[in-house]
């Protein structure tokens, strides 16, 4: 397998599952690194909104990783899963599904980084108008907050309209047959 770039056709595949794709949600979450039984635990309380999840369904999510989706995602140095220590770590290439699994905004930022740093501006304009920071205090901290809120409801709308998912307009590429 080439390690620095993957096919459309294996990225579809990979995300087409939805195990696969909390393994690597769940491996994101905990800092690119976790053990077999670890993800089963999580996947399989994710699934079933139960914590602790039952053992069968525990038991069901612990085989299929082990024997299919690991195996899967390893093959294609998405992770490094060693069968015998039942570790598993997410590779570098993971970098790659990132844009397909994470909503981005127009300017390539994922949206929650978007909402984040407009949050951020707004609580530090409000707080500087209401210090007195000169044209912030003309405004005054209200007039700031409507101004930030409307960019708020801006955003959303744009995000509404765009529908920046990128896993379904791939999806659409690779079912009429369009790679690129």
């Amino acid at each position: 397998m080439n390690a620095t770039a993957l096919e459309e056709g294996d990225i579809h595949s990979v995300l087409s599952n939805q195990r696969r794709r909390l393994v690597l949600k769940e491996l994101r979450r905990n800092g690119g690194n976790s053990t077999l039984r670890e993800l089963s635990e999580s996947i399989a309380a994710e699934e079933t909104g139960e914590s602790p999840p039952p053992r069968n369904i525990r038991d069901s999510v612990y085989a299929s990783l082990h024997q299919t989706h690991l195996p899967k995602l390893d093959g294609l140095d998405i992770v490094e899963y060693d069968s015998n220590t039942k570790s598993v770590s997410l590779t570098d290439l993971a970098d790659e599904l990132v844009p397909y699994t994470t909503v981005m905004s127009t300017t390539g930022l994922p949206w929650y980084q978007h909402y984040l740093v407009l949050g951020l501006a707004a609580m530090a304009t409000v707080i500087a108008a209401d210090l007195g920071v000169p044209l912030l205090a003309d405004v005054g901290p209200v007039g700031v907050a409507l101004v930030f809120s409307a960019a708020m409801v801006v955003s959303l709308l744009v995000q509404l309209y765009t529908g920046t998912r990128p896993l379904q307009r791939l999806g659409r590429r690779v079912r009429s047959g369009r790679t690129n």
